[in-house]
């Protein structure tokens, strides 16, 4: 069942990476959802790889040239997440010039991706499961706005999506 307005963001854990080495991100450190989300307002934008045309050309970029106006409407942390290894997640975001500004955190197995009943099956593509392309606001754990886009579209998972959501 997908998750809606309303409810609790469900737990998981994820891995993200900051530090980096000569040749390549060290090693990422897990991140419980629960624990990083209490007491917070989080932006998240789901995209159903690093390093794919429409995340790296526009996903990030617009989360990126809107984020000081998300966070003049309150938004403490703006979150990328993808069904990919937190290795790769670090590279595309420092690719991205976004570390630092954005966390990009890797739900590899996509253990989360269907806790949140957002998978999507892309193993006819070769890609296996990954999330399904959304942007959501979770306000203290809770989901408070959730825009999930129709399979190869690019309409309402955008920054200026959630902008307009926060009045």
């Amino acid at each position: 069942m997908t998750v809606q307005i309303g409810d609790k963001l469900p737990d998981g854990v994820l891995a993200e990476s900051t530090q980096f080495g000569d040749a390549c991100p060290l090693g990422p450190e897990q991140v419980n959802v629960h624990e990083a989300v209490a007491g917070k307002t989080i932006a998240i934008f789901a995209v159903p790889g690093a390093y794919t045309p429409t995340c790296s050309a526009q996903h990030v970029p617009g989360y990126l040239e809107n984020l000081d106006a998300l966070k003049a409407k309150g938004v403490d942390e703006v979150w990328c997440v993808a069904t990919n290894d937190g290795f790769v997640m670090a590279a595309w975001g420092k690719d991205q010039n976004a570390i630092g500004k954005i966390r990009f955190l890797g739900d590899g197995s996509a253990i989360w991706a269907k806790a949140l009943g957002l998978e999507l099956d892309l193993n006819a593509r070769g890609m296996g499961t990954r999330l399904q392309r959304f942007s959501m606001l979770v306000k203290d754990g809770t989901i408070t706005q959730l825009n999930v886009e129709e399979g190869g579209k690019f309409e309402v998972s955008n920054a200026e999506t959630l902008l307009a959501q926060l009045g």
